[in-house]
């Protein structure tokens, strides 16, 4: 648990510095704290939202004193010219602490909760049993950390009725309902709209890159599986990308800084087009989401004339970086399993399977907040019991 020594104002009360008894040091603005306070009149102590805005800051806010109080767990800041006295948990502060080295990460980076993978987790699935999951609420936490962790998990013990995945979403969040339906089905059909409804292997890929915003979570689900093939493939996107950026860093920045574009105009009444990058990184650098599919992929017109080719080069790289069996897990999907994919970083493949026999799954979309929603209630209550 965090605690504080000491508290010194600065700069004429525009900002503090604090000591913590670990050693660290802390340096607060003024107005970031004032528009942080905790108290019932400035945040709701229902919700935690904020009943103020900046405007209702003043401009000339100074902390006209500060107190380290109930044995360093508490800090009291009085505002002026206000005249309002606040008082911050230690751990508060400390857990968002912004006086750090901003800008040093590696384009590409990710936090500490995401660990990047290769074929060598083939040897350990991230793998539950639905009953599990489903009455234990600890164990539902564990399966959404694997999600959040590697980016997929597998189920196992479902029910083979149709339309038992979107319980299973139901679990942690909403079904994402788009024109393919509530749930779509996956098996070989005569003249299909989408090349999934074919006995055709596919290449790895994430799901609906058209869609902006694009669904953030995939779950397939076997009903029946009695032909010869069709194993799931599913390849981390991340590790690609730092692969690719490790071997060609111009080509990781090109499909990281232009814009691709896909598009869908698979029956009269639909037609879905977005322009996004192939490689998509946040301002401070960080990776946020992967979109590559080629049977989606439209005309690239956003490239410079004098990057195209290089552009497509790193293009191809990365795609062959994708097919390249040391980055895939592969596993073949029994009735009663689902494997669930985070959307924006984990492509899905299948490979070709006979003509023989029945190949029955069904699939839906959901997103990623209701997911990291469940997952943080959980890991809150946990901590809460446990300290």
């Amino acid at each position: 648990m965090a605690r504080l020594v000491d508290a010194v104002v600065i700069e004429d009360g525009k900002a503090l510095r604090l000591a913590f008894a670990d050693g660290g040091t802390s340096r607060f603005h003024a107005v970031w704290l004032r528009d942080n306070a905790l108290d019932p009149e400035t945040r709701s102590p229902r919700n935690g939202q904020r009943l103020i805005t900046v405007l209702d800051v003043p401009e000339a806010v100074r902390i006209g004193a500060a107190d380290v109080s109930d044995g360093g767990s508490a800090l009291v800041v009085r505002f002026a010219p206000e005249g309002k006295e606040i008082v911050y948990p230690a751990a508060f502060l400390a857990a968002h602490a912004y006086d750090r080295p901003h800008g040093g990460e590696r384009r590409g980076w990710t936090g500490p909760e995401i660990e990047r993978w290769d074929r060598g987790l083939q040897e350990d699935l991230p793998k539950a049993a639905y009953g599990r999951v489903r009455s234990d609420r600890q164990a539902l936490g564990a399966w959404l950390a694997w999600v959040r962790r590697y980016g997929f998990a597998v189920l196992t013990g479902m029910p083979t009725t149709p339309g038992a995945l979107c319980d299973v979403v139901g679990l942690f969040g909403y079904v994402r309902e788009t024109n393919y339906g509530r749930w779509f089905e996956v098996r070989a059909e005569v003249d299909p709209t989408n090349l999934a409804y074919t006995n055709l292997g596919l290449q790895a890929h994430t799901d609906n890159p058209y869609r902006d915003p694009v669904p953030t979570l995939q779950l397939l689900a076997c009903l029946e599986n009695t032909v010869e093939g069709g194993d799931s493939v599913v390849v981390d996107g991340f590790m690609v990308a730092i692969r690719l950026q490790e071997e060609w860093p111009e080509g990781f920045d090109l499909l990281a800084r232009y814009p691709a574009r896909f598009s869908y105009a698979g029956t009269p009444d639909v037609r879905l087009e977005a322009k996004r990058p192939i490689i998509e990184l946040g301002p401070d650098g960080e990776l946020i989401a992967i979109r590559f599919n080629n049977r989606s992929a439209a005309p690239f017109t956003d490239i410079p004339y004098e990057a195209m080719a290089d552009y497509y080069r790193a293009y191809r790289r990365f795609a062959e970086l994708i097919e390249d069996p040391a980055h895939a897990v592969t596993f073949k999907l029994e009735p009663g399993e689902l494997f669930i994919v985070d959307n924006t970083r984990v492509l899905h493949a299948r490979k070709g399977f006979s003509g023989s026999g029945t190949r029955w799954l069904q699939g839906c979309y959901a997103d990623k907040d209701g997911l990291l929603s469940t997952l943080a209630v959980i890991e809150n209550a946990h901590r809460e019991t446990t300290a």
